[in-house]
């Protein structure tokens, strides 16, 4: 990782680094036992300005890049921490950056810079919708100086933590648009308003991330909260999905390279008839596999990282390093788990909490079979299969 950095970068990797040790195994385990968000954890980044990294100086924010924010995360999660419960912030922010209103930017970013605001929650998936945005059902119909909004939201993670949100309604119905992708639009919500008047339910998951399911029933949202034009939502929402795909990218890569140095120092002390277990081959060899494939993914990502920076298109660089990733870091975990044998099924060596998570990136944020069918149409050329 260092040999792609800058000093200035090097310097926030060992800053996040050395924050992450105030938080080591035990903590990350004992909020996993408990299903408990990881405030103390969120509120340290917070005031360390990392979480505001993305947010421009004239607002109070680091004025960093979307470089130095795959750096943070990478960091994270490269220390044993779990930077999903944190991480919208810093891509959800991107909408509004991108796409907001001046009057919408000075409303509310240096609030989120400040630390006053957290802006985590981010409402798109729906039920029976899925991945197929377009056919999302919530709508929202102006009233007035106010949109209603009626519908649900299913996956929205940190919900309950979050004070605003990035909420994708239907202002035009499906029918009735030219296109499908128009007559969406995207509206943040104030949940310090408007909180008790949405119902949400949290969704049980194998991992501690803290997703709920939202409900809408003639929720007011004032007009000025609309982002950019009526209509043209999608198009901002897929402008933030990449800055998503790259950035969970870089947690994925901290996951792999965490699996990789947990398999390599167990297997140099590991002796076994012996002799140390990582003498073997058949140990070994997956790991160098894994590595060799999560430091190919990440030059992936930081080909979509400067493409992204530079204002280029970056969507199947973005995709694709998210396909890589999230690969290699499976193939790490089980490598890890693999190498650590019956112990890596205990919760005193930390690898079954980390191998659990590791699992939810092969499908999601989005699938990688999706992934793969949207190289195959949009860069190949082949024909659409969905």
């Amino acid at each position: 990782m260092p040999s792609y950095l800058n000093d200035d970068q090097l310097q926030i990797q060992a800053a996040v680094q050395e924050l992450c040790k105030d938080f080591p195994d035990g903590y990350w385990q004992e909020i996993d036992r408990t299903r408990a968000y990881p405030d103390k954890f969120v509120r340290a980044l917070t005031d360390a300005g990392w979480l505001s990294l993305l947010i421009p100086e004239e607002y109070g924010g680091g004025g960093g890049t979307i470089v130095d924010a795959c750096v943070v995360l990478e960091a994270i999660n490269r220390s044993g921490g779990n930077a999903v419960t944190a991480h919208a912030q810093l891509y959800t922010m991107g909408t509004v950056l991108r796409h907001g209103s001046e009057e919408q930017k000075r409303r509310y970013l240096p609030a989120i810079a400040r630390g006053e605001l957290r802006f985590q929650a981010f409402g798109v998936t729906e039920a029976d919708a899925g991945t197929d945005t377009t056919r999302i059902r919530t709508t929202a119909v102006r009233d007035g100086d106010h949109y209603v909004v009626n519908g649900g939201k299913i996956f929205t993670s940190r919900f309950a933590h979050s004070d605003m949100m990035l909420l994708l309604v239907r202002t035009t119905p499906y029918d009735a648009v030219e296109r499908k992708t128009d007559g969406l639009s995207c509206l943040l919500v104030d949940l310090r308003d408007s909180r008790d008047q949405i119902e949400y339910r949290p969704i049980p998951t194998m991992m501690s991330h803290d997703p709920y399911q939202l409900f809408f029933t003639d929720l007011r949202v004032p007009v000025e909260n609309l982002i950019g034009e009526e209509g043209k939502g999608f198009r901002y929402i897929l402008s933030g999905m990449n800055a998503e795909r790259i950035l969970l990218t870089s947690e994925f890569l901290g996951d792999g390279f965490w699996f990789v140095q947990k398999a390599t120092d167990y297997a140099k002390e590991r002796q076994v008839f012996g002799r140390p277990i990582g003498q073997n081959q058949a140990v070994q060899f997956p790991i160098a596999q894994a590595y060799a494939e999560l430091e190919a993914a990440s030059l992936m990502r930081w080909k979509a990282a400067e493409l992204y920076a530079s204002g280029e298109p970056a969507a199947f660089e973005a995709n694709a390093a998210k396909l890589l990733a999230s690969q290699a870091m499976w193939k790490a975990a089980n490598a890890c788990m693999d190498t650590h044998g019956g112990y890596g099924l205990t919760v005193e060596f930390g690898i079954e909490r980390k191998f659990r998570e590791a699992r939810a990136p092969l499908v999601a944020p989005v699938n990688n079979n999706l992934v793969l069918a949207y190289i195959a149409q949009n860069t190949l050329g082949l024909p659409k299969s969905y």
